[in-house]
């Protein structure tokens, strides 16, 4: 008896999304806006910092030295300009000494010095001009924001001979985090139009084009009310916002992209609309939610490491995921029910050109990606290696990464804040910020403080050590590195000094110190982070897929996606190339913890384009069993969508890559080169080569894992062939010849297919 295509019968979760759509609309609706209301002010809660590591060694000293000798940890600096005259002369003395003194008597500041009280040379510029107030605003990273707010403007600007500009490390997270916020919303007036835009183009239609969109728009919505909720629990760090913005828009367009592209194609061959979303969700629906699980896994990885900062972009990232697959598998289900065909209202593509239908699934599309198909298949070794050679060439500036910690340089030039620290950088003497300093607590004898004062001093690498300053049985010493703050030198020296023996317990801190720990903090966790990653892909793309050799190969070349955007990383913000057309600062080195966070985002987008791959591919061979004509149909129904996709994803994060603060603007401009790079070159090119050198072994499995997955295993062939299992190709199984590579697309974008008998 010959297969006869019947309309899809509703399944459960069709029945459970479509019963109702209306009334489903209406109370998406209702959350929304409630999600806006709970959301309202997260950015204010948020918190800049949470580069370090809190169980870490100098994480401890600092707070300790903070509590005990606050002045030891100056967070807040006045720079005050002479005007011309000598920092010494009595007028502008006696001006800077009344500063001085209503500093001190300011409510949550106390530990305030300054040059004309302590004389001390490193509060004076070497041309005289300038010299340093310095104080310590107390309370955590929300006390200190408001005490800045509160005193800044009555000391900032002009007090009679003298110029005064804020500065010291409150200043940088406040005007860090204010710029965040601004430039964050210039992105979404950036990204939301041209968004727009580009669906218009790919869909033609602008109903279908505004759905997208609006699921976008519900993710992010959702994402900021669930960090507002984690605030009360947790530090949440305010970059996280760029991913809640990017990832909303790029993931719900991804996914809606796709499931209205299947819900357009069910109607153009004449199914009802009931009917053509149960076959959607049957289909591009389980794609979604495997492409959902896999992101989210790359994202859940960050939760090992214990800096806030990268917790805080698994809290948004794994929100934000899960909540555009479940907007694009419930609500935009219901929408599409409710439009049917009315889905395709409003084709604007015809007020510029004549004789063309809304559809897009025929056409040169899809004859342009055949003919893509067919020439990577039959040179398949030529594109294989020459990819993989590019791609490798692109990353090898990585292999000169030097690892720093993030400070005001991630500012534009202009801020204030960062003027006083380049002011202090270039005309201060020895080395501002490179101090190490050395707590020592346990009661000890100036003899014992002396003694081992003389041995850090003997230490290679150290060019001065001040101190002790003693408060009961606590101490503190200033050790000044030679070179720069966290050049090995420095870094090396802080091995050291924890290394050498004393009577009290000592501990470490300071930029060197905490760039230290980081690094040893991120490198012991960082392969149990891979691993995770590793296994749990593995298992899901085995789960779709039934093969041992597919999810080896989409964990490989996912990686090798990536090496151009660390390359270009290094190239361009570490080296500093093209900072003057980008507009930033190279520190001549990168924050530590940015490449864990770029790899598990870019990594979890390279899995979203692979399973929409695979899963088209994975359908075609579940009905046919000719793996080269699979692998031919599911470059050609998904190319244009996967580059789509990514196109737009990329506008979103070059909008969020405009950024006047450099860390999201690295953020946003790496990423959107790993995703064009994966689109365009690994999807189009570098699978489709492989699984052709591959062959019929790309879908292998051993016996056991073939029954596991038959039994398990979440495929989405609507047309499975009796009979066949994962690996059938492989493993003895009745397979059909492969085809030649010819009898690809006809005009209407069909393929020819191979009719079975039961």
């Amino acid at each position: 008896m010959t297969e006869v295509n019947k309309p899809p019968r509703p399944g459960g979760w069709t029945r459970f999304v479509t019963a109702r759509p209306r009334l489903s609309l209406l109370a998406a609706l209702v959350i929304t806006a409630l999600a806006v209301l709970a959301g309202s002010g997260v950015a204010d809660r948020l918190g800049s910092g949470g580069w370090q590591d809190p169980a870490a060694e100098s994480t401890y000293a600092t707070a300790a030295l903070e509590r005990e000798f606050p002045a030891s940890q100056p967070n807040l600096l006045l720079l005050v300009d002479s005007g011309g005259s000598s920092v010494d002369a009595p007028s502008v003395a006696a001006e800077a000494n009344r500063l001085t003194a209503r500093l001190a008597s300011e409510r949550g500041v106390e530990g305030v010095g300054s040059y004309w009280r302590t004389k001390s040379p490193a509060l004076r510029a070497e041309d005289g001009r300038e010299a340093l107030i310095a104080a310590h605003l107390t309370g955590d990273e929300k006390a200190q924001s408001d005490t800045l707010d509160r005193i800044a403007p009555h000391y900032r600007g002009a007090h009679g001979p003298l110029t005064v500009k804020v500065g010291g490390m409150v200043a940088v997270r406040h005007e860090m985090q204010t710029t965040i916020k601004e430039d964050l919303a210039r992105a979404e007036l950036i990204a939301l139009p041209v968004t727009l835009v580009l669906l218009v183009m790919v869909f033609g239609s602008a109903v279908a084009a505004m759905l997208p969109l609006g699921i976008g728009i519900v993710a992010i919505l959702g994402t900021n009310a669930v960090l507002r909720g984690l605030t009360a629990f947790t530090d949440v760090s305010v970059f996280a916002l760029n991913l809640t913005t990017a990832l909303g828009l790029g993931l719900a367009i991804d996914y809606a992209l796709f499931i209205v592209r299947r819900f357009r194609e069910e109607l153009s061959t004449g199914a009802d609309p009931l009917p053509a979303v149960a076959t959607t969700l049957r289909t591009a629906g389980r794609t979604v939610l495997f492409s959902a699980l896999t992101v989210a896994v790359s994202l859940a990885a960050m939760l090992v490491f214990p800096q806030y900062f990268l917790r805080s972009f698994a809290y948004a990232g794994i929100a934000v995921v899960l909540l555009a697959a479940a907007a694009a598998l419930i609500l935009l289900p219901a929408a599409l029910v409710l439009l049917g065909r009315r889905v395709d209202a409003l084709d604007l593509r015809r007020l510029f050109r004549r004789g063309r239908g809304p559809s897009r699934t025929s056409g040169e599309e899809g004859t342009a990606w055949a003919r893509t198909a067919a020439l990577v298949m039959r040179r398949a070794p030529f594109f294989a290696l020459g990819t993989t050679v590019v791609l490798v060439l692109l990353g090898l500036p990585f292999q000169g990464v030097r690892f720093g910690t993030a400070d005001d340089r991630q500012l534009p030039s202009t801020a204030e804040s960062h003027v006083v620290q380049q002011h202090i950088r270039d005309g201060f003497p020895g080395n501002p910020g490179g101090g190490l300093e050395v707590l020592a607590e346990g009661r000890a004898t100036p003899a014992q403080y002396a003694a081992y004062k003389d041995d850090m001093a003997a230490l290679p690498g150290v060019l001065s050590v001040d101190g002790p300053l003693v408060k009961g049985d606590s101490a503190y010493f200033t050790v000044l590195p030679q070179g720069e703050a966290v050049d090995g030198t420095a870094q090396h020296l802080v091995h050291e000094l924890r290394a050498t023996k004393a009577p009290f317990d000592t501990e470490v801190t300071g930029t060197a110190a905490v760039l230290v720990d980081s690094k040893h903090a991120i490198a012991e966790r960082l392969p149990w982070a891979a691993a995770f990653i590793a296994v749990v892909t593995l298992l899901l793309v085995f789960l779709l897929t039934g093969s041992v050799v597919i999810p080896l190969q989409a964990v490989v070349l996912n990686a090798l996606s990536l090496t151009a955007m660390f390359g270009a990383v290094v190239w361009v913000f570490q080296d500093g190339h093209l900072s003057g057309l980008l507009g930033f600062t190279s520190p001549g080195s990168i924050e530590t913890t940015l490449p864990v966070l770029m790899f598990c985002v870019a990594f979890g987008l390279s899995m979203d384009y692979g399973v929409f791959l695979l899963s088209r591919i994975k359908e075609e061979y579940d009905r046919t069993g000719d793996h080269n004509e699979s692998v031919r149909h599911g470059l050609q129904r998904t190319g244009g969508l996967i580059t789509a996709a990514a196109v737009i994803l990329a506008v979103v994060m070059v909008a969020i890559g405009t950024s006047r603060v450099t860390n999201t603007k690295m953020l946003g401009l790496g990423i959107a080169l790993a995703v064009l790079m994966d689109a365009m070159i690994v999807r189009s090119l570098l699978v489709p080569a492989v699984m052709r050198l591959t062959g019929r072994a790309t879908w292998w499995a051993p016996a056991p894992l073939r029954r596991f997955h038959a039994r398990f295993g979440l495929g989405e062939g609507e047309n499975e062939r009796p009979g066949r299992g994962a690996g059938a190709g492989a493993t003895g199984h009745e397979v059909p010849a492969e085809s030649d590579g010819e009898g690809m697309a006809d005009a209407s974008g069909g393929l020819r297919t191979v009719r079975r008998t039961r």
